[in-house]
């Protein structure tokens, strides 16, 4: 396990972290080919796809071993792009390996894993909110062969430039389960039904490419049956089967970002003078700042990784209250370690001479998306109590 771990390492130390300064300072598609480049040398060392089984050209390792991989990449802001790892893909490729049909496969899913392709997700729409993901107005109807889609969704992750949408979508709504109302569909961007409206400002910044979130829009977007994921009615399903695994990736990506901004802090701080004699390191806040980063990342990984072991063993469903501890809670000490690092490098810490104030702002929606710090705290507890009330 350690041999490849200090490969992945290796590779993102000496490849994928020098290119930030260009990515940060001049945008993704400045530094594109040089990601391409270190995404065949990946390939070339047998890295790429680490999630996926040797068949389907990964690594083969499991969800548990994968997450110590998820730590070491999310230590870059590009980590995760120069393995295709990166969100939404990673659960796309799933979603379509485990469940979409012969044909999805292969128009779609082989391009997707050799990384020929990106896709995007939508899901949240702009009039209601994303908490609730079994109230939404997009719909498809059914039409002889066909499916037409009206809607619009929002925040639809890396549209900018993907090839394909995975969308959910009312099929019926008036079924008596309210969790069956929706369907998933994979729509191609090329449709004419299909438009990006804008790609919406994060905190000042729209991002490009695959670092972007979208308002889309269907307009009688008219698509083959065919291409719906599973059967009618199992969207809400399979949303939750996809976030499941995914908020372990992402939970495992937060702390390799503490890691690098724990990093960042203590050397900012032994080399930064107060004056001739004092460094900041010398200070007791400053220590504070630092043994408290570095217990809350202990704390948050043995979580994480308690939690994956328990999701393997008793798949998602016999680990909600743990996979909505493990958000709720690496969400905020994430928060916590990126605060404490730009406190500590003063103005140059809200610059984008650093990576902390990118991941600060596009990292705060960490406690919003994927379910609100607010709903996993109430999964917690209703949980908890049905244990106490008959």
């Amino acid at each position: 396990m350690e041999n490849y771990l200090d490969r992945i390492n290796e590779v993102v130390e000496e490849d994928i972290i020098p290119l930030e300064e260009d990515f940060l300072l001049r945008g993704f598609l400045s530094v594109l080919p040089k990601l391409n480049e270190c995404r065949e040398k990946v390939k070339k060392l047998g890295l790429w796809t680490p999630y996926l089984s040797k068949k389907h050209g990964g690594m083969g390792l499991s969800l548990l071993e994968f997450a110590s991989v998820s730590e070491l990449l999310g230590k870059s802001l590009l980590g995760h792009y120069c393995f295709n790892s990166q969100a939404p893909d990673i659960g796309n490729i799933e979603l379509l390996k485990d469940r979409a049909s012969s044909e999805l496969k292969n128009k779609f899913l082989s391009p997707l894993i050799s990384g020929e392709i990106r896709s995007c997700f939508g899901m949240t729409e702009p009039q209601n909110p994303g908490s609730n993901p079994i109230w939404m107005d997009t719909l498809a109807i059914k039409d002889g062969n066909d499916y037409v889609i009206n809607g619009n969704k929002w925040f639809t992750s890396s549209a900018d430039g993907a090839s394909i949408c995975v969308v959910m979508a009312v099929t019926d709504p008036d079924a008596e389960n309210k969790y069956s109302k929706a369907s998933m569909f994979v729509v191609p961007m090329d449709n004419p039904g299909f438009e990006i409206v804008r790609n919406i400002p994060v905190m000042g910044h729209e991002g490009e490419d695959y670092n972007s979130h979208a308002e889309t829009k269907f307009t009688d977007c008219r698509i083959p049956s065919t291409y719906m994921i599973g059967d009618i009615g199992q969207g809400f399903m399979l949303a939750q089967e996809r976030l499941g695994p995914g908020r372990i990736h992402h939970c495992m990506r937060w702390i390799g970002i503490c890691e690098r901004a724990l990093d960042l802090m203590c050397r900012r701080v032994s080399t930064r003078e107060l004056n001739p004699n004092q460094f900041l390191a010398e200070k007791q806040t400053i220590q504070n700042w630092i043994s408290e980063s570095a217990a809350e990342i202990y704390g948050a990984r043995l979580m994480v990784i308690d939690c994956a072991k328990k999701v393997q063993e008793f798949q998602t469903k016999g680990a909600r209250k743990e996979i909505s501890m493990i958000k709720l809670c690496v969400a905020n000490v994430l928060m916590n370690v990126l605060d404490r690092a730009i406190q500590a490098h003063g103005a140059l810490g809200i610059t984008d001479y650093t990576p902390l104030a990118y991941w600060y702002r596009h990292e705060r929606g960490a406690r919003i998306y994927d379910g609100a710090d607010e709903i996993h705290k109430n999964l917690i507890a209703r949980i908890i109590l049905k244990n106490y009330i008959d």
